[in-house]
């Protein structure tokens, strides 16, 4: 398989070019390095990082639970759109997970909870100083209603448990980083 991704990807197209290259995966027919060369082909735009974790975390195979070596390193070539991407993928997660609870969807809320712990292993894969300033800016807004995440959260409607909950989440992840 050969991933070309356009400059220009779009969203939509990133979904469906992940959505393929997870199939090569699963069916073994990418070796590491050509896994590492398409994710960092995908990850290299903010539509394609998008379209790649939304794909990536919500799928029902393993791949996200156990990620190869080449694919740690491909999250690593693009640490400001990708670090960004996790850490409000990490809050995002967080706080759909009481959502979907409180709208008694509980396989929802399972979804939910999957993505952030895929989330959360990333993150601490990647280790750096970035994601970890990234992850304590965030939690101090949820803390406050201010600073560089106020926005975020307030366009997202999050109420005072859903930001707990997201406050644990970067927690749990700044303890065992």
């Amino acid at each position: 398989m050969n991933l070309q991704v356009p400059e220009s990807v779009t969203f939509e197209d990133a979904i469906a070019l992940t959505q393929s290259l997870l199939d090569s995966m699963s069916a073994g027919e990418l070796e590491d390095r050509k896994i590492q060369a398409a994710i960092t082909s995908l990850v290299k735009t903010e539509n394609g990082a998008r379209g790649f974790f939304v794909t990536y975390l919500t799928d029902d195979r393993t791949l996200a639970d156990n990620p190869s070596p080449g694919a740690i390193e491909a999250l690593k070539s693009s640490p400001e759109i990708v670090d960004e991407l996790l850490v409000k993928n990490l809050a995002m997660s967080s706080a759909m997970e009481i959502t979907h609870r409180r709208n008694n969807d509980e396989e929802s809320a399972k979804g939910s909870d999957k993505v952030r712990q895929r989330t959360a292993y990333l993150i601490k894969q990647l280790r750096s100083d970035f994601i970890t300033n990234k992850l304590k800016e965030l939690s101090e807004s949820a803390a406050t209603g201010e600073g560089e995440y106020q926005a975020f959260l307030k366009r997202w409607g999050y109420d005072e448990e859903q930001k707990q909950v997201i406050q644990k989440a970067i927690s749990d992840v700044l303890i065992t980083t």
